[in-house]
């Protein structure tokens, strides 16, 4: 008589032969290419079975029926980043995401989770990120945290110690809450400031409009500054990011349809995502709802006008930019880079801002060990991850770290402190840096209109 543990496996083992991509799974070729840029590979020593190829052989073994989906199996497509790096270096043209993420989907949907986190996943994925009202909820406590005095209580009594792995240095680095009422009070149209040159959706998303809520505000500055026309739909919803990576496929999808359908009436040129990880699902609704008939031809319209901002931006042109001499680098956004294509517009903004010297990271495409919210659930390969990459950081001699993507952003901020680089080093958005750099350049320009010196 078999177990249940046995049971689960037999049917996890059925599930993944029929809901896997085989004519995917047997387009690798076994070259080898995708190692090296693989981190998982890499941190590991050259283990075979934290490769990309290495994966995506186990998948087919488990639906050959060569192999038993077993603990081994599961371990290993949780601690792959989900970065697809190897994407670009694959000859084939592998679309090892998608297989990735349907693999964990078919397993959480067998997984036996114990009731706390099961109660967790409830509340994360169905009760906070789809419900705006409540993510706002959640950061105006994070608001209270910081502004009553408790959060300062808590660093000086060393009780954020007792938060288990890095979440105590998370604490520290989590951005400035905006005030309770300025959440709620989101504009929907932002008028360009001179002649249009593109009429733009933007879209907003959960903890960017919340929490990061100051670098969509600086977003839209730039954008009207641009000449952009920017239309914010008010209906739409969390990306479904978290979702897709997690094994919430199902959660991914009705997060898909609510945003294109609060967009496909904006009639739009482009829709502007200024983060990596959203902009990276949200060009591939078009293959998350393919085989459904209703939403197919509806999402391939929607992704085919998403962009990034600085691609927007680089197109249109942009103001004059100022900044203090200073060395600046930049970390690229994995999925900005990978699945999006973009890498070469936000170095270009970067270096054409007046007394800024570009100076190039070794290594600045691969990952900082985020990966949504893998540095808290694989703790020990992000943070073997991030500490090689400032080591990386500290040789670019750089002043400021620039990144595309908030899980970026507070990863090399946890870097920093990690780094002991709080007084050396900082780490902002790409937007925030470029805002700051057209606020500069205005003051300097109202300085010199009043006789001033610059």
């Amino acid at each position: 008589m078999s177990t249940a543990k046995e049971k689960r496996q037999q049917e996890l083992a059925i599930d993944m032969k029929q809901g896997m991509d085989y004519d995917e799974l047997i387009n690798c070729m076994r070259c080898g290419f995708c190692l090296p840029a693989c981190p998982t590979y890499r941190e590991s020593g050259g283990n075979e079975a934290a490769s990309p190829r290495g994966r995506i052989a186990l998948m087919k073994a488990v639906v050959d029926g060569i192999m038993e989906p077993d603990e081994d199996f599961e371990k290993q497509l949780s601690q792959c980043l989900g970065c697809r790096a190897c994407e670009p270096a694959c000859p084939s043209g592998m679309k090892y995401g998608f297989l990735l993420e349907n693999a964990r989907d078919i397993i959480q949907k067998k997984k036996k989770h114990s009731m706390p986190v099961r109660l967790l996943r409830s509340i994360v994925f169905n009760e906070l990120f789809p419900k705006p009202n409540r993510m706002r909820t959640v950061s105006t406590l994070l608001w209270f945290y910081q502004n009553s005095g408790i959060q300062k209580i808590a660093q000086t009594t060393n009780l954020t110690k007792i938060a288990p792995g890095n979440l105590s240095v998370m604490e520290r680095v989590l951005p400035k809450i905006p005030h309770p009422s300025k959440l709620k009070s989101r504009p929907t149209q932002v008028k360009a400031e001179g002649q249009v040159k593109k009429k733009v959706a933007f879209f907003s998303g959960c903890l960017m409009d919340t929490m990061f809520m100051d670098t969509n505000n600086s977003t839209l500055f730039i954008l009207s500054k641009s000449n952009c026309e920017i239309v914010i739909p008010k209906k739409q919803n969390c990306c479904g990011a978290l979702h897709a990576h997690s094994g919430e496929k199902d959660g991914a999808k009705q997060l898909a349809k609510e945003n294109i359908l609060a967009f496909e009436n904006v009639h739009a040129d482009y829709i502007i995502s200024n983060a990596g990880g959203c902009g990276a699902l949200l060009v591939d609704y078009s293959h998350l709802l393919k085989d459904d008939p209703e939403w197919a031809d509806r999402a391939k319209v929607f992704s085919a006008k998403v962009k990034d901002i600085s691609e927007v931006l680089f197109e249109v042109g942009m103001p004059k930019m100022i900044l203090d001499n200073q060395i600046v680098t930049y970390q690229d956004s994995c999925h900005l880079r990978n699945v999006m294509g973009t890498f070469s517009a936000p170095r270009k903004l970067i270096q054409s801002i007046e007394g800024v010297t570009y100076s190039e990271m070794k290594d600045a495409d691969r990952c900082c060990g985020s990966a949504g919210v893998y540095n808290i659930i694989e703790q020990e390969m992000s943070m073997q991850i991030l500490d090689v990459k400032m080591h990386e950081v500290k040789a670019t001699k750089a002043r400021t770290l620039v990144t595309a993507n908030p899980g970026c952003l507070l990863q090399m901020k946890l870097g920093i402190e990690r780094a002991g680089l709080q007084k050396d080093v900082r780490a902002v958005h790409i937007v925030d840096l470029l805002a700051e750099a057209i606020r500069k350049a205005e003051e300097n320009l109202n300085n010199l209109n009043k006789g001033k010196k610059i």
